[in-house]
This record gives structure tokens, sequence and C-alpha cells, in this order.
């Protein structure tokens, strides 16, 4: 069975998110605002897209540093190397930003450094 790649990009004010069905499908592209107002926030959002699409859920955490479950503590219940029967949680570094596209939704933001990281950061 296949699996949904998540990159989940964890700012100061918001927490970028962008889930793919394979290379070239995106399913979901978000900004969401930081901290959330629950602290199960993202352990249900990731429970609802795996049990929505019928596939797991592997999530690459794009942050600096591979201590960043301090800079997740506003979410309980998600933690680095996490496998539960819905999702998986990593932690990848970041990508190097390179020049930026405008080939995007409007509003949202550019995505790319999270499309670059789930194609080619996350082992498969």
């Amino acid at each position: 069975m296949s699996s949904i790649w998540m990159g989940v990009a964890p700012g100061p004010k918001e927490m970028r998110v962008l889930a793919m069905a394979g290379p070239t499908e995106t399913i979901l592209k978000a900004r969401l605002q930081r901290p959330p107002t629950h602290p199960r926030a993202l352990p249900s959002l990731l429970e609802a897209l795996a049990l929505w699409q019928g596939q797991s859920v592997r999530v690459a955490l794009a942050a600096e540093e591979r201590g960043v479950e301090s800079d997740l503590s506003a979410y309980d219940g998600i933690r680095v190397d996490d496998r539960t029967p819905l999702y998986t949680v990593e932690w990848v570094p970041p990508p190097a930003r390179g020049r930026r596209r405008h080939r995007d939704l409007g509003g949202v933001g550019d995505f790319c450094d999270l499309r670059q990281l789930l194609l080619f950061g996350v082992p498969r």
C-alpha cells in the first residue's frame, strides 16, 4: 500500500503543511497558525488525512535541529520517530532555499522547499 507524503515546516508564527499522493499530486497545502488552539490538533490532522485517503501518512518534519521536540512542545502526542498505524514522523533537515518560483495557489504561498523535501529528502 502506498502512503501520503507530508512535509511539515514549523515557523515562529505559522506552520506550513504540504501533503502529496506521489511525486506529482498535491492533495493538501496549508498555512496554519502557531501554536494551534488545541494540543491534539496536529495528531488529529494526520489521523484524519490517513483515514480520509485510506493510506498511512509519512511526515517529514523540516527543522534545523534534530532536537525539535522542544519546538513542538505545544503538540501533545507528536514526537520525532513516532510510528502509529496511521502516521510516522521523521526529522529531516530543511533543504537549502533556492530561487523561489511563483507557481502556486494564490494567497497560500510557495511550498517549493517542502515539495523538494518530500521528493528528494525522505527515504523511501
